[in-house]
């Protein structure tokens, strides 16, 4: 299946003459600026070239009207359109994948004219998916799927999915396997594809998942409703609080700090390739905010 491409749009073309983004310099150092008038932004991942790409939901639950934004050294544009709720981003190789609702898409980014496919459907998973949220992957190219399950509701239902690169997909954890998993959010992979770090939205605690043992361990709480996850080089994880809109550190030694809050629903978080700043989208806001971590 495949989806209209508009991949020549600019900044205030025609298209685009309401939405009104505006950059706004956060330090030009670093060459990235903060970015407002976005639809309903959910998640964001920075490339290898330094490109930059959120998924905007625009009307949840209006399918459809979901798409792709590319931001390219202070140039915007509309990389695919025709989505429904796009959420979780994760690059493997020269491709983005989409958790699109209940189906993950897939755009080869080295293609003159991006497409997204279908790379997994709906009635691919054991059971259809409630709301895929968040991706990872590892450096095997394994990739790694959250459903969060009846988050809107009960809070509860939610499972985590492993997928290999050749779409054989198998259940890594829900309610069934292990009672704490509720709602799972944010997740997190290592390069290994060995441990899996995950945070759930109901619970609001971080766990790390043993893919060797199969044993899941509590490491931090207290992050409300939990949304993204990432981790620095240094060993340094950070978490989104969406419920609360904050954004929390969790060192080395699991000590909680927040270090940024006043967001109106921060949501899914990526590290840029300098591993210096973070990237946050505020959902509610239509903004894409940037922290410096030095």
């Amino acid at each position: 299946m495949l989806f209209k491409c508009h991949p020549h749009h600019r900044f205030f073309s025609s298209v685009l003459a309401t939405l009104s983004l505006t950059f706004a310099g956060y330090s030009h150092a670093h060459g990235l600026d903060a970015v407002s008038g976005l639809l309903t932004p959910e998640s964001v991942v920075q490339a290898a070239d330094g490109k930059i790409y959120v998924s905007e939901i625009n009307g949840f639950g209006q399918d459809g009207d979901g798409q792709i934004r590319v931001i390219d050294q202070g140039k915007t544009a509309v990389l695919v359109k025709g989505l429904d709720d796009p959420k979780g981003l994760v690059i493997i190789g020269s491709d983005l994948y989409i958790a699109d609702k209940s189906r993950v898409l897939r755009i080869a980014l080295n293609q003159p004219a991006a497409s997204a496919e279908v790379f997994l459907a709906a009635t691919d998973f054991p059971k259809i998916p409630q709301f895929l949220n968040d991706l990872s992957a590892d450096a095997n190219g394994n990739l790694y799927i959250s459903d969060s399950g009846d988050i809107l509701g009960t809070g509860k239902g939610g499972a985590i999915y492993k997928v290999t690169p050749q779409r054989a997909l198998s259940l890594l954890l829900d309610g069934n396997i292990d009672a704490r998993i509720l709602a799972p959010n944010g997740l997190l992979a290592d390069a290994k594809g060995e441990q899996l770090l995950l945070v759930d939205f109901t619970s609001g605690v971080l766990y790390n998942y043993n893919q060797l043992t199969e044993q899941l361990d509590e490491i931090a709480s207290g992050f409300g409703g939990a949304d993204g996850i990432v981790k620095q080089a240094n060993g340094n994880i950070y978490i989104s609080d969406w419920k609360n809109g904050k954004v929390f550190r969790v060192d080395t030694q699991h000590k909680v700090t927040l270090i940024k809050e006043g967001y109106q629903s921060a949501a899914d978080i990526a590290l840029t390739q300098d591993d210096h700043h973070l990237l946050v989208p505020d959902m509610k806001a239509g903004k894409l905010d940037i922290i410096d971590l030095r």
